[in-house]
């Protein structure tokens, strides 16, 4: 008899790449449309200022749907990226502003406090059994409310440009005289390349998505998926904390009691950018060109005239497009 050959979780992770590479061509190519529309709506869109508002819209929400890619590939999902997003940086503000702490150890403290968050996800969600919605609900609180109370409820102005400290802005920004140069998306694009290596080309990767795929047959076969959960919302916690640090540098001042919906914008960037709600499928380049479609909604509809009321319906629509064709996709393979 002809032995069957079993199909290992893992083992699916090249067929998903593929099916993932056209998807992209497809997100790719409604963010060019896009671009188009506007540019050709309104004469305003194409001034370069118009292109450095929305990629300094998109590095926080970006880097977010970066770290939150992983938990939604797991099946999960981390609601506690935004709110997260303005605790960590009005910490680190603190330490900054009020106790004299350097920059850069400010900026450290950030991506631990993220990281620190993620852990505790990773434990709720990996070791204790909570169900991902609920474990990162409860912390999206606690961090609003550590935030409120490490600022005593009044807003934070990290050092600005030109004064002591103020370099950490030109991470993301230089200027050279009149001309302002997007640094910012050159560390997204790295950003992106290096964690889609990890999420295809590592261990880490592919239990990601074989959790994701079938979570039981990745036990069985000798996987500590604890472990695979904690690496994931510690990834998501790490990646907030990088945004908080790029929110810090595009703004002059963070405020508490902001971020909440921020998370949904990461979120709905990914699932867009071809994250599949139920788990196993994603990629980072999607999730990139994902939140790029929201941002430039975001940015391009007030030039046509439709104010933030409409925006919201209409990104509402696109995500609700979005999440009607990853259903239809895993009906397609149900029957197969």
């Amino acid at each position: 008899m002809p032995k069957t050959i079993q199909k290992t979780p893992g083992s699916s992770n090249k067929s998903i790449i593929r099916r993932l590479g056209g998807q992209n061509v497809v997100v790719f190519l409604i963010v060019i449309a896009l671009l188009a529309f506007f540019s050709i709506t309104s004469p305003n869109f194409r001034k370069y200022s118009t292109i450095l508002s929305i990629l300094d819209y998109s590095y926080y929400i970006t880097l977010i749907a970066i770290g939150v890619t992983f938990p939604l590939i797991t099946g999960g999902v981390d609601l506690s990226i935004g709110t997260g997003l303005i605790c960590y940086s009005l910490i680190g503000g603190y330490l900054v502003v009020y106790q004299g702490w350097p920059v850069w150890v400010g900026m450290i403290v950030c991506v631990l406090a993220g990281a620190t968050i993620g852990l505790l996800n990773g434990i709720l969600v990996g070791i204790m059994d909570l169900p991902p919605f609920l474990a990162t609900l409860c912390t999206m609180m606690m961090t609003r409310g550590l935030g409120s109370i490490c600022s005593r409820g009044l807003g934070i102005p990290w050092p600005t440009a030109g004064t002591k400290g103020g370099w950490f802005r030109t991470i993301f920004k230089l200027n050279i005289g009149d001309l302002k140069l997007p640094l910012g998306f050159l560390w997204i694009l790295l950003l992106v390349a290096l964690m889609s290596y990890i999420l295809n080309h590592t261990k880490t990767g592919r239990y990601v998505l074989a959790v994701g795929c079938n979570r039981e047959a990745t036990r069985l076969s000798g996987v500590n998926i604890k472990t695979v959960y904690i690496k994931a919302y510690m990834i998501s916690g790490i990646f907030a904390g990088l945004a908080s640090i790029a929110y810090s540098a595009i703004f002059a001042s963070v405020y508490p009691g902001t971020g909440a919906g921020f998370e949904l914008e990461g979120i709905g960037g990914a699932i867009i950018g071809g994250v599949s709600m139920t788990g196993g499928v994603g990629s980072i380049t999607g999730t990139l060109l994902g939140v790029f479609i929201i941002c430039i909604l975001k940015t391009g509809l007030p030039f046509i005239g439709l104010q933030a009321n409409w925006q919201q319906i209409i990104t509402g629509i696109v995500l609700i497009t979005a999440v009607l064709i990853d259903l239809n996709r895993n009906k397609k393979k149900l029957k197969r």
